[in-house]
């Protein structure tokens, strides 16, 4: 067996330690987490998420999941909330306050302050017979035996299961709440994910030219067709109607057999029996189309099966869904 390096080693041992530190947060776990969600389900105000330090820094990416999966939600730092930024809780806020210790001296100030106001508290703590933790509405407890660092000072798996926590909360509300993976796109439409979840194929067309040339057109108007609206294909029709589809490949075959192409037309090249996709069709059904087909383009139809586009496969990974 290979021997590991000291740095593989140290690494390793840094994930078992804190993935066991995550897997303990589940035995922690009280009526006061349950009692914390339905306060903030029921609450007709936003979260305020707030914490010193490294806890600062986790709460920015809580508050970040709480927006993202439909509970609105701030990020206030505790150090500026003592110095004017107080002024962000509003009367039905809930206030999260991340704290390893729970006896930080700004967390010390800000909790009374808070109290003041009539905000309910929910504390994220690693020492639940803290300040924080007997001051708190609804501790949650996330206690850790020992940092990943080395000396048991940097923040490490303290502060992941802090972020855990912050997971599991907003992970409850939006199951709560019946957030769906449209919900989800609205608060993504700039993203490869939202666009997973909201592009369209007539979305993907709009800016393809639309090839199509009738079955009894030559062999040189299709290639010239192909040629000009670079999509690699084109639709065969007649009346209107799709009847088939000649991709360049099929051009490419015909050739390797014959280079006397005079007496051949569209209908005696084409493929009979093209695959379709309707315009309203969502972008990631298009692909999962062309995949299970093993095909790069499929051809577009309106609600009344007409003959409007192309998608290809680059369209789809020009958008970052493939």
């Amino acid at each position: 067996m290979k021997k590991l390096t000291p740095i593989i080693q140290t690494a390793k041992e840094t994930i078992l330690l804190e993935s066991a530190a995550i897997a303990n947060l589940a035995k922690l776990l009280d009526e006061n987490f349950e009692k914390a969600v339905n306060f903030i389900l029921n609450s007709n105000g936003r979260v305020i998420v707030t914490g010193i330090g490294k806890s600062a820094n986790i709460a920015t990416k809580i508050v970040a999941t709480f927006n993202s999966t439909g509970t609105p939600a701030v990020f206030m730092h505790a150090a500026d909330a003592i110095h004017g930024d107080l002024g962000n809780v509003q009367k039905n806020d809930t206030v999260i306050c991340l704290s390893k210790s729970g006896n930080t001296p700004e967390i010390k100030v800000l909790v009374p302050l808070i109290k003041n106001y009539g905000n309910k508290i929910i504390a994220i703590t690693g020492n639940i017979d803290s300040f924080l933790g007997k001051n708190a509405d609804f501790p949650l407890n996330t206690f850790v035996e020992k940092e990943a660092c080395p000396n048991n000072l940097a923040p490490t798996t303290s502060t992941t299961a802090q972020l855990v926590m912050g997971d599991a909360l907003a992970v409850c509300l939006q199951d709560l709440r019946g957030f769906t993976k449209k919900d989800f796109a609205k608060y993504h439409p700039g993203g490869a994910l939202g666009k997973r979840l909201y592009l369209r194929v007539s979305d993907l067309i709009k800016n393809n030219q639309i090839p199509k040339v009738n079955v009894s057109d030559s062999i040189a108007k299709v290639i010239l067709e192909i040629s000009e609206k670079r999509l690699g294909v084109t639709a065969v029709l007649e009346n209107e109607k799709i009847v088939g589809i000649i991709t360049d490949g099929d051009l490419r075959r015909m050739l390797s057999k014959t280079t006397n192409i005079n007496h051949f037309t569209a209908k005696d090249v084409m493929g009979k029996n093209p695959k379709t996709v309707q315009e309203n069709t969502m972008a990631i059904a298009a692909l999962e189309k062309l995949e299970s087909n093993n095909i790069t383009q499929i051809l577009v139809v309106n609600a009344q099966e007409k003959y409007i586009g192309v998608v290809h496969l680059h369209d789809l990974i020009k958008e970052g869904i493939f």
